[in-house]
């Protein structure tokens, strides 16, 4: 190991995604000591949003919102001496460098602006056998970051790097350590990735948040999480005193397991061992994070590549009552033919029920004719939404809406849209991964004064191989059951990972461990999220998070939002899963 300084480094987060909360860096700065700002604005889907921008304007291609929260912080983070690093570049970081240089010159304010740029190889597509994207952006390590903030940057903007290389980069920098010091890198990966997601570590879209709030915690306006970090890369997990939200083991756990796979977790830097993570509440909104293990990355640089096939338009028409499918045949069958001769490439037709009969209300008594005995209107109705998508946006425009709302007065009893017409937009389709060798792709870190110092690619590198499954504990004995919700003893959160969707699971204690890894097979999710059936299904086994985590492939068509599912991105499918009833042994029940 390096000489590392013995004070921890504090690092805070302050956005999750592009659009995340405005206020939250000027809250971040004013509410307490940070030594390091933090935001990710980058996901698959920004990429695309963003390679749109620089199509109107090749001056574009960074979040607009940043330079925006930047004209109201500038003065304050200098003045705190808080450096500022960020993946806001996203497709155009030497551009979104240039204007904080502008802004700092017009606000009076003296601070020193790097950049990191290398991971954009759209224009090597053809020569990197990438097809044609729209965007192709290599997922570049904290190395660059690392050697601008040595130089004294106050501002680092990068590209597309990993969301924790915004927090390995400046600790890498501030300890002093060597591209080999694995578990110091491994554990701040894990320190990344639980503060990458901004509240998502503090209480937001947390599965028991009605524990929270019964335990006092307000969740009305959740602080962003911070880091601190010590030199052996353990962390502990906590937010400024006095904001909302809370920081538990739970909270942690959460975010541990989302998007992150199996067991070895990698990245252009180091592969933590995510199976070596030991989570331990130290205090109140206190978790240290220790015991991570990593090893050499793989040879291999992820490159996310999108591409925009055509545009794409919807509508969606309400059923009422009785005859919901006669109702949704005869809709489908009169747009097929109102379209005719000008039939999109994709015209698709979705049923779902928007609302459930309300408590005291009395159940569907049969689905497949519709009729309700619903004492709300609502909850007698289900939307069928039509769906249509081609390169060509006049089949998809206003005329298609129109072709719909023409039948208005000769269509099915009850007949009514959620919405009136609206134009075609594009339709970004075809998030996909290419791996390209490390040493094939530049990283450069742009220094303060102009310097450009080229970051090698990593000296010893290990071809990623599964973790073998670890032997489960003994199964929960055999004893009374009763049918509920697996959600009223597990928690779960899901997202995207390009057209797959990734599913984590957790439990609270040992004991619903022995059941749970026991009971959560894969062909068990298949039986309870019947939409994953057909598909291959991978589970991954996290012991000491007490978690099982599932990658379904293809659940999520194109990716990048861009397929049929009224959730494109799964950020429901955990919650979904969590409602479903299973056979819970009565002992983890009230």
């Amino acid at each position: 190991m390096s000489v590392t300084p013995t004070t921890p480094l504090r690092v805070g987060n302050a956005s999750g995604f592009y659009g995340d909360r405005f206020s939250a860096m000027r809250e971040m700065l004013e509410d307490g000591r940070l030594d390091v700002l933090t935001g990710d604005y980058l996901a698959e889907l920004t990429m695309l949003i963003l390679g749109r921008d620089r199509l109107r304007d090749p001056d574009l291609g960074y979040a607009r919102t940043f330079p925006r929260q930047m004209e109201e912080c500038l003065g304050l983070a200098a003045d705190r001496g808080v450096a500022i690093v960020t993946n806001a570049g996203g497709l155009n970081p030497a551009a979104l460098a240039a204007r904080l240089r502008d802004l700092a010159v017009r606000l009076g304010v003296d601070v020193r602006v790097a950049h990191v740029e290398g991971d954009d190889l759209l224009g090597r597509a053809a020569e990197l056998d990438l097809g044609r994207p729209l965007t192709a952006n290599a997922y570049l390590g904290a190395w660059g970051i690392a050697e601008a903030l040595r130089a004294g940057a106050d501002i680092v903007v990068t590209g597309r790097v990993t969301d924790a290389a915004l927090t390995v980069g400046p600790a890498a920098a501030h300890f002093g350590w060597a591209r080999d010091d694995y578990d110091a890198l491994a554990g701040a990966v894990v320190a990344g990735h639980i503060i990458e997601c901004g509240a998502q570590a503090t209480g937001g879209n947390y599965a028991f948040f009605t524990e929270l709030a019964a335990a006092g915690h307000d969740l009305t306006h959740p602080g962003f999480p911070i880091a601190e970090v010590h030199g052996d890369g353990s962390a502990v997990i906590t937010k400024h005193d006095g904001t909302g939200g809370a920081v538990t083991t739970g909270t942690v756990t959460a975010q541990l397991v989302y998007e992150v796979a199996g067991a070895r977790y990698p990245g252009p830097d180091v592969t933590a061992r995510l199976d070596t993570v030991r989570l331990t509440q130290e205090g109140p909104d206190r978790v240290r994070v220790a015991g991570v293990r990593g090893e050499a990355p793989p040879p291999d640089l992820k490159i996310g590549l999108n591409s925009m096939s055509g545009f794409r338009n919807d509508m969606a028409l309400v059923l009422t009552g009785l005859d919901l499918d006669a109702k949704a045949d005869l809709a489908e069958r009169q747009v097929r033919a109102a379209l005719k001769g000008r039939e999109p490439a994709r015209l698709a037709f979705h049923r779902s029920r928007a609302h459930q009969v309300p408590a005291g209300g009395v159940a569907d008594r049969d689905a497949a004719s519709g009729d309700l005995d619903a004492p709300e209107q609502d909850a007698a109705s289900v939307h069928l939404r039509i769906e249509a998508a081609d390169p060509d946006p006049r089949k998809v425009g206003r005329s298609f809406g129109a072709a719909v709302v023409e039948l208005a007065l000769a269509s099915f009893p009850g007949f009514h849209a959620t919405a009136p017409p609206g134009d075609a937009r594009p339709d970004g389709v075809g998030f996909s991964a290419a791996y390209r060798p490390a040493s094939a792709v530049p990283h450069t870190a742009v220094l303060p004064d102009g310097t450009r110092v080229d970051v090698p690619p990593p000296r010893d590198t290990a071809v990623l191989t599964p973790v073998p499954e670890p032997p489960p504990p003994d199964p929960w004995p055999p004893g009374p059951t009763r049918r509920a919700p697996l959600g009223r003893v597990a928690g779960a959160r899901s997202g995207d990972k390009g057209s797959d969707a990734n599913l984590g699971v957790w439990v609270r204690g040992e004991d619903e461990w022995r059941w749970l890894v026991h009971t959560l097979t894969v062909d068990e999710l298949k039986r309870l999220l019947p939409e994953t059936a057909p598909l291959t299904v991978t589970r991954h086994v996290l012991p000491g998070l007490r978690a099982v985590n599932f990658v379904a492939e293809g659940l999520l068509g194109g990716g990048a939002g861009s397929g049929p599912r009224s959730d494109p991105l799964a950020k429901g499918l955990g919650e979904w899963l969590r409602g479903r009833s299973v056979d819970i042994p009565e002992a983890f029940l009230p």
